[in-house]
């Protein structure tokens, strides 16, 4: 599992790097490759073994429900396979950057089964929320038993 925050710098190249303790998680999973698409205001990056599992649920879903092929064109549509590099690295394509606001500071932040990339800033704004709403936050997780 994915845990915990670490900040990062992108390269001009779009290059990020990719922590040690994720390096571990990826390797156990037996495939190298990451999948790196969109997310709500920042990218959301997956084991390829993960991957796959969210492929096959999303596949099941309706061909004729609206919603369902929206959300398939944002979030299936901008998936790309992103290999580390020698030195430990992805390179996230400029479309992907553009869409996150991506430029020189990130965040990876650790979402359990996923982690998620963001510019610092949208990320520093997009916690603010969360910590201003944590009493309604933990309300609805207190209903579904957590």
């Amino acid at each position: 599992m994915f845990r915990g925050r670490s900040n990062h710098l992108i390269d001009s190249k779009g290059r990020v790097s990719v922590p040690a303790r994720f390096r571990d998680l990826i390797k156990t999973n037996g495939d190298p490759r990451l999948i790196v698409t969109n997310s709500d205001q920042c990218l959301a990056v997956y084991t390829y073994k993960e991957w796959q599992e969210i492929e096959e649920k999303v596949g099941q879903l309706s061909l004729v429900d609206r919603d369902i092929r929206s959300y398939k064109r944002f979030f299936i549509s901008g998936a790309c396979e992103c290999s580390l590099d020698s030195q430990s690295r992805i390179l996230i394509p400029s479309t992907l950057r553009e869409h996150a606001g991506l430029e020189k500071e990130v965040i990876l932040a650790c979402q359990l089964k996923y982690f998620e990339i963001w510019d610092k800033v949208r990320f520093e704004e997009e916690l603010a929320k969360s910590k201003n709403n944590l009493p309604a936050l933990e309300d609805k997780l207190a209903s579904l038993g957590l």
